[in-house]
């Protein structure tokens, strides 16, 4: 199944985008700087800083819920990036699909679009383990608020779908997966492990698109954490 995980997530990283340009140049006051996007000029004499966040100390019940949640934080932050890379190509594939009325150049553009997938990105997440796989999937229902599920579901066909999750269940993955950070408590883990490395620098924050406050979350599960086994 997880076949099918790494065809949906790479048909979401196999479309190219355009960035503004962005210029900075410095001004005579420390205090100002000439920020030049796309050919248009700001000055702007402050800086807006990101929210920061001061975390307790993690406390576990035993050696081995401390050793299941470094793993878990092992595999949440190695597959974030494709979750993350899913929620901003979504965005670009409906645009392009959008924007495509013939029906014949919609196929035509699909295959084009595989083809791609298979020569560029295929051998990296095809090594992505059953955990992974399955972290993976609850971290696109993070960025988009949809399962994957729902997503093949309506870029592809109900039964394509199906099929999918169908094989997915043979490697115990569910692609109906959700993410719940105020209802499961290893949801609340990956959520947690995710503020952390967004503080340190190691991931690129991506807000989430759904509804849920961090700082309940802490309050509500900072009892001594004890992570769920595979």
């Amino acid at each position: 199944m997880k076949y099918n995980i790494v065809f949906f997530i790479l048909y979401m990283t196999s479309l190219s985008f355009c960035n503004a340009q962005v210029a900075e140049q410095e001004l005579d006051s420390v205090a100002e700087r000439l920020i030049i996007v796309a050919g248009d000029s700001l000055v702007q004499s402050s800086i807006a800083l990101e929210e920061t966040y001061v975390f307790g100390k993690l406390k576990f019940s035993s050696y081995d819920d401390k050793l299941r949640y470094y793993i878990l934080r092992r595999k949440t932050e190695k597959v974030y990036p494709y979750a993350k890379l899913a929620a901003e190509r979504l965005v670009e594939l409906n645009d392009s699909l959008a924007s495509i009325k013939n029906n014949r150049k919609r196929k035509r553009y699909t295959k084009k679009v595989q083809k791609y997938i298979e020569e560029e990105f295929s051998e990296e997440l095809k090594k992505l383990t059953r955990t992974e796989g399955q972290i993976l999937v609850k971290l696109i229902y993070r960025q988009t608020g949809s399962t994957a599920f729902d997503l093949v579901k309506d870029l592809r066909n109900g039964w394509r779908a199906f099929w999918y999750n169908t094989t997915a269940k043979l490697f115990k993955i569910s692609i109906k997966e959700e993410f719940h950070p105020d209802q499961v408590e290893e949801d609340y883990l990956i959520e947690d492990i995710l503020q952390r490395a967004f503080s340190k620098g190691k991931l690129e924050r991506q807000a989430t698109v759904l509804d849920y406050d961090y700082d309940q979350l802490y309050n509500k599960w900072k009892k001594p954490s004890k992570v769920p086994k595979d």
